[in-house]
């Protein structure tokens, strides 16, 4: 059964505001309206849930507002976010660069806004690099990836050296030394322009990764949002009681890594 068009609409404005994209506030309800071809009830009930849960503020008579969100806690909390070891992740990135090909879409200098200064621990309008990228296998599109990067290391690195490897590889040879990450993994409605990008329909359900890289010092120093199609993607976890995370990446039907 499809999700409800309010609930449709509900994720992809979530989706929005976490990447900083209303710094100067929502469009109203009259071009929420145009833009997903709703009726005015479709648009308001989308925009009650956001307010319920804390991520807009609706003020009769002024625009609506994008509150910002709590990333610390986000970040502490055991149930929604997974410390990651990237000893073997390198290894990982590798290993699907060598079977996959990357298309750079754009990649900028921007001012960070509250969400990616928040993450990255920067001073609001600080400099970072954002870069937009969609890989893809012989099968199609397999991932649309996002990534900010503090200019003082990205810097280092542009489109032509994002189009041959890794980010990860990247910072190494820019002499950051890659410590941790935190992790999420949830689900994502495609809008048009990301269905237009990994070639599927609007509305498509993808698998939405955020990943915020830490330093060996504790410093972030990338994060990242990822856009996967779920046909061509697979994360798999083995958890144990003695500690310890066995995950495994299978990208396609025959190329898979594996990372500690």
């Amino acid at each position: 059964m499809p999700l409800p068009k309010y609930h449709q609409i509900y994720l992809v404005l979530r989706e929005q505001l976490h990447e900083g994209r209303f710094a100067e506030g929502l469009p109203g309800e009259l071009a929420l309206m145009a833009q997903f071809n709703v009726a005015r009830v479709t648009v308001r009930r989308a925009l009650e849930q956001l307010s319920s849960e804390g991520l807009i503020a609706r003020n009769p008579g002024r625009r609506t507002r994008a509150l910002p969100p709590v990333l610390a806690g986000e970040a502490n909390n055991g149930n929604s976010m997974e410390r990651a070891n990237l000893r073997g992740l390198l290894e990982n990135l590798v290993t699907m660069g060598l079977h996959t090909s990357v298309k750079v879409i754009e990649v900028a200098t921007i001012t960070a806004s509250t969400q990616v200064a928040e993450a990255l621990q920067l001073q609001l309008g600080d400099p970072v690099q954002k870069a937009v990228r969609v890989r893809s296998t012989k099968e199609g599109p397999l991932s649309h990836i996002t990534t900010y990067v503090p200019d003082t290391i990205a810097r280092r690195f542009g489109r032509r050296e994002l189009s041959k490897k890794p980010i990860l590889v990247l910072l190494e040879e820019s002499g950051v030394k890659v410590g941790r990450a935190h992790q999420t993994i949830s689900a994502r409605l495609a809008d048009n322009l990301i269905a237009q990008h990994l070639d599927v329909s609007v509305g498509s359900a993808l698998l939405a990764v955020r990943r915020l890289i830490y330093d060996e010092d504790e410093r972030p120093v990338q994060w990242l949002h990822g856009l996967y199609r779920p046909d061509r993607y697979t994360y798999e976890m083995q958890l144990s009681r003695v500690g310890g995370i066995d995950a495994k990446v299978w990208v396609s039907k025959d190329v898979s890594a594996k990372f500690n």
